[in-house]
């Protein structure tokens, strides 16, 4: 269990350092977003892909609170594993946050302006939340689990450009970035709309697995 934990902690911590690092490079490279946002993207899916590959055979590479919470449902894993794995997940979340500050020469944990709020942009959170749980759960009854890590890191790279709230797709992912005004940022009372985007989202994007999969 200990090993699954490392994991779990080393994947969240290099996705909330990614993820918030980049940004702040983005913005330190060139005050054009659009640019901004394409470095940003381009960072995050590579790391995607790279931690879900290697560990994925190690924790099942969750990073995401509502992806455990989708296999605890499907009964892939226990009550007491799937807390821990949530607690583990925050907190490594907010650790890779804070170093990703640090490393830039920000305070440690400065809380976000950066305004996320009405109903579109929450839509656009369900569709990337709901997007994301379905690939994994489609791949899983098809047999293609060596397909997640690509498939993953194309469809949240694609989400972050269509969807209206640039796909966070995790609680843990948005409770980190209201602690980093930059780039990356949402403000702090964004962030439980966007979290309860996600879990419908989640719920959406398993009931459409099951609904369009060919098993009976």
């Amino acid at each position: 269990m200990m090993k699954k934990i490392a994991g779990e902690f080393i994947g969240t911590f290099l996705l909330l350092a990614t993820i918030v690092g980049s940004g702040i490079m983005a913005t330190n490279l060139s005050d054009d977003s659009g640019v901004q946002l394409i470095i940003n993207v381009f960072s995050i899916i590579s790391l995607l892909f790279v931690i879900i590959l290697v560990l994925g055979p190690i924790s099942g590479a969750h990073f995401n609170p509502v992806v455990t919470l989708a296999e605890l449902f499907l009964k892939r894993i226990d009550v007491s594993t799937a807390l821990l794995y949530i607690a583990i997940q925050f907190i490594a979340a907010t650790a890779g946050t804070m170093v990703a500050n640090f490393m830039f020469s920000k305070p440690l944990l400065f809380s976000s302006h950066h305004n996320r709020d009405g109903f579109p942009i929450l839509l656009g959170e369900v569709i990337a939340t709901a997007g994301l749980l379905a690939i994994i759960a489609l791949l899983r009854k098809q047999e293609k689990t060596g397909l997640i890590p690509i498939a993953i890191a194309a469809w949240i790279g694609s989400a972050c450009f269509f969807t209206s709230s640039t796909s966070f797709a995790n609680p843990a992912v948005t409770f980190a970035r209201a602690w980093s005004d930059t780039f990356a940022g949402i403000a702090p009372h964004s962030v439980l709309p966007f979290m309860g985007a996600q879990i419908i989202g989640a719920i959406l994007g398993l009931a459409i697995a099951k609904g369009i999969s060919n098993e009976r």
